[in-house]
């Protein structure tokens, strides 16, 4: 599916950090809890009169907490709407929090009734409703809750899930069980990176938010986690002084593509151009030579000797090494080599393995790894990693320095401050070979154009999946190529002309 962009918020709260930041909010405002849930009740609702006018049959599934009780509060609405209401729902151990329970009262004055959650389900039931676990989940569902959620997912009515998909992780992104596949997810108050990053994407559906009248208390409030999307290209690419030249846009040298990798860095090397470097130059095997420069004549491209580099790396602004580089001795000289570069580095793909074998900590370095390439260089294993990507991006940062870029759906950029962005933009037609070689390059131009690591790795992965999202849009996300992307590229880090020249 092609994200479509929404008009949701760019901080994202950790998961645990929201709950209480709800009450210290509401205080503030002097808003009861109840209000909220009834806010978040009828926003639910509205979303779902304006996405499913037609619908006539609700099926609502309410859990045992204030999830529960949003569910509570679409039922009464709904019914009072005219709209047939059949709600399910679970029993607890304890008594329902106070909100929750207030909100269930509610629906049984108005005549609502409640069911059993092993009824049989009306065949006409046209919508579906999860409120079932919010976003407390730490681990996999029980039994009873997997069930109505399988339940859910075989039956055919799309399913609205209100603040989450039961069954995410909101925190991580993880699903640890059973999970709604949600066609529309409505988050109330602010984003949780879990709808953003690890397996959301497979389950959120079309995201949308309500901030339930609390806008200005969060706006005051500052977060260390960020969404970035295509909306905010123009703040780094601004439009050129006239009176610019190459030198003024980076000196770029690219160090890779061994022996049947050519087309690694002759990737990276067009993409570095794509996006605006001044002068790029590529090193590889003496044999890549002739193919690149007839496929690219605008890239500089010579042998990868001692001399050879020696010269480039006195000339060179910033050095991209790892596409295509092996982990032979070839590769494994040039990495040496780069150790003495004291100006921007982007390490990539092979680069990234010698890395885990000869760790190091530097500052002025942007790596890319991808799960199995982070799983290398944290000495863990992949399902680590995915079981809880920003913290993983973290652990990267601690122990290389610099920014890194935790590539995936979802990808996460983090730097030494402790700052950190889930990239919103990009999709499934990118998992195809190259793509991140084009990603290297786009990054590594962007270093040479004086942005620091951190702000290259954020404009450039956002150019990354910008420019594959328009591909996406208008071919579809299957047989995308690495390369077709240079056809969007170049409009895409050009944003003050995208509008007027898109056809």
């Amino acid at each position: 599916m092609t994200r479509i962009p929404q008009s949701i918020p760019h901080s994202i709260w950790p998961a645990d950090e929201l709950r209480l930041a709800e009450k210290t909010a509401a205080q503030s405002l002097g808003i009861p809890l109840y209000e909220l849930m009834q806010r978040a009740g009828q926003a639910a609702f509205d979303v779902a009169r304006a996405a499913y006018p037609a619908t006539r049959h609700w099926l609502i599934l309410c859990g045992h907490g204030n999830n529960g009780g949003d569910g509570y509060v679409v039922a009464r609405l709904a019914q009072a709407a005219g709209i047939r209401v059949t709600l399910l729902a679970l029993t607890g151990d304890k008594p329902l929090p106070e909100e929750a329970h207030t909100a269930r009262e509610a629906w049984l004055e108005s005549g609502g009734i409640i069911h059993q959650t092993d009824i049989p389900w009306p065949q006409d039931v046209d919508l579906i409703f999860d409120a079932l676990l919010g976003t407390g989940l730490q681990n996999a569902p029980r039994e009873n809750v997997a069930g109505l959620i399988e339940q859910a997912n075989h039956f055919p009515a799309p399913i609205i899930a209100l603040d989450i998909p039961s069954g995410l992780n909101a925190q991580t992104g993880t699903t640890p069980g059973a999970v709604i596949h949600a066609a529309d997810t409505i988050t109330f108050i602010a984003l949780k990176p879990g709808l953003l990053t690890g397996k959301a994407r497979d389950v959120v559906g079309q995201l949308r938010h309500h901030a339930l009248g609390l806008e200005k208390w969060l706006a005051e409030q500052q977060t260390h986690v960020h969404r970035l999307d295509a909306s905010q290209l123009s703040q780094w690419f601004t439009p050129r002084r006239p009176t610019s030249h190459k030198g003024d846009h980076g000196r770029l040298v690219l160090i890779g593509g061994d022996r049947g990798t050519a087309g690694a860095i002759r990737m990276a090397g067009e993409a570095a151009l794509r996006a605006g470097a001044g002068l790029v130059k590529v090193l590889t095997r003496a044999e890549n030579i002739a193919p690149i420069i007839t496929a690219r004549p605008e890239l500089m491209v010579d042998e990868l000797t001692p001399q050879s580099l020696d010269e480039s790396l006195a000339w060179a602004d910033v050095v991209v090494i790892g596409p295509g580089l092996g982990q032979a001795p070839w590769g494994k000289q040039a990495l040496r080599k780069i150790d003495n570069f004291r100006k921007a580095t982007l390490w990539d793909a092979d680069a990234l393995n010698l890395l885990a074998i000869n760790p190091d900590k530097r500052h002025n370095r942007v790596i890319t790894p991808h799960p199995g390439e982070a799983a290398r260089l944290l000495n863990c294993t992949v399902a680590e990693i995915e079981n809880d990507r920003l913290l993983s991006a973290q652990r990267l940062v601690k122990r290389y320095g610099g920014a890194v870029v935790l590539k995936g759906a979802g990808t996460i950029v983090a730097d030494e401050r402790g700052v950190m962005s889930i990239i919103d933009a990009g999709n499934a037609g990118m998992a195809s070979g190259g793509m991140g070689d084009v990603l290297s390059g786009i990054i590594g131009a962007l270093l040479g154009q004086a942005l620091s690591p951190y702000d290259a790795a954020c404009a450039g992965c956002i150019a990354h999946g910008a420019a594959a999202d328009e591909l996406a849009a208008r071919y579809g996300t299957r047989g995308m190529l690495a390369t077709d992307l240079f056809s969007t590229l170049r409009r895409v880090v050009n944003p003050d002309v995208i509008d007027v020249y898109h056809d």
